[in-house]
């Protein structure tokens, strides 16, 4: 009785491992693939952060030239105030001459914003001008249909 209990024991034994493999089988396949697709996506990853960070080298140098040729540009209120009353300009002329609104000339004057690099090439400008180029340039843009 012993014997006829032990084979049929190896043999429950045996029909369980076969319907485990062929359970497992379809989940390894599925493993493997996952597995597969983890790894490109983990490649795709890295190639498109080394992307991002050449682009961002490549961004960084042109704007350190502008923080560079900005620092070469001073900019104080104090010193645009009495640059604009030098020309006998207005807030309005004088933003004209630069560019931009004469709300922004009161806004850089007052301290509570600064001006962008154009607008400062554009002041920077205005130290060598005289009343006489400053009152023409405003005649040109006036005549252009400036603001």
């Amino acid at each position: 009785m012993t014997n006829i209990a032990t084979v049929l024991k190896s043999e429950i034994a045996r029909v369980a491992r076969k319907e485990v493999r062929t359970q497992t089988l379809g989940l390894k396949k599925a493993v493997a693939s996952y597995r597969t697709e983890i790894a490109a996506l983990k490649r795709r990853a890295s190639e498109l952060e080394q992307q991002l960070r050449r682009h961002a080298k490549a961004r960084a140098a042109p704007a350190e030239a502008a923080t560079a040729s900005e620092a070469k540009l001073r900019f104080t209120a104090k010193g645009l105030a009495s640059q604009r009353k030098r020309l006998g300009l207005s807030a309005h002329d004088c933003g004209l001459l630069v560019g931009s609104s004469g709300q922004s000339v009161y806004n850089w004057e007052d301290g509570s914003a600064r001006p962008r690099a154009r607008n400062l090439q554009a002041i920077a400008a205005l130290r060598t001008m005289g009343k006489k180029e400053a009152a023409a340039r405003l005649a040109a843009l006036r005549e252009s249909g400036g603001r």
